[in-house]
């Protein structure tokens, strides 16, 4: 038989490991004195911190339909959770990644970072943005300290713009 068939073969029991995620088999572990946050695993293998089922992440501004000019101001909202920086490991919280002009990327891996996947790792919650002229959707993406999505998603609803 040939080698790569046996060695695919032999990763396929792997890929059927999929952990359910619920309340009881969520786990804490403290790492240099702190408690991390509850954790999963997904699909792929990354484990995803849990988030509250009260938590929601919403723009304050800009408003859906809203027609701006030049530099678009946008404010992030978290309610449910804190905002942490990337690489704070801390139970409920997380960053805001802001989704240009795209679909919500897997909800498994950690968030793409380029012109359409703007990274907030800093813990920022306001931003200014130059988009060129014209419609543009919007929508924000809540990550843990690595930029994975919690288990659920936190996303917000996505909003369009057109600029002037």
């Amino acid at each position: 038989m040939n080698r790569s068939f046996i060695s695919r073969l032999a990763l396929l029991p792997a890929l059927f490991l999929v952990a359910a995620c619920s309340k009881d088999e969520a786990q804490s572990t403290p790492a240099a004195g702190k408690p991390l946050g509850a954790v999963c695993m997904g699909a792929t293998g990354v484990s995803r911190s849990k988030s509250p089922s009260d938590a929601r992440v919403f723009f304050i501004t800009p408003s859906d339909g809203d027609i701006v000019s030049g530099t678009v101001k946008l404010e992030f909202g978290l309610e449910g959770m804190e905002v942490a920086r990337s690489g704070d490991d801390r139970l409920s919280s997380g960053h805001h990644h802001l989704i240009i002009d795209q679909d919500l990327p897997l909800l498994t891996l950690p968030v793409p970072a380029d012109e359409n996947h703007v990274h907030f790792g800093d813990g920022s919650t306001s931003t200014e943005l130059t988009l060129a002229p014209g419609e543009h959707t919007l929508q924000l993406l809540l990550g843990d300290h690595l930029h994975i999505p919690h288990d659920p998603p936190l996303f917000s609803e996505r909003i369009r713009i057109t600029v002037e």
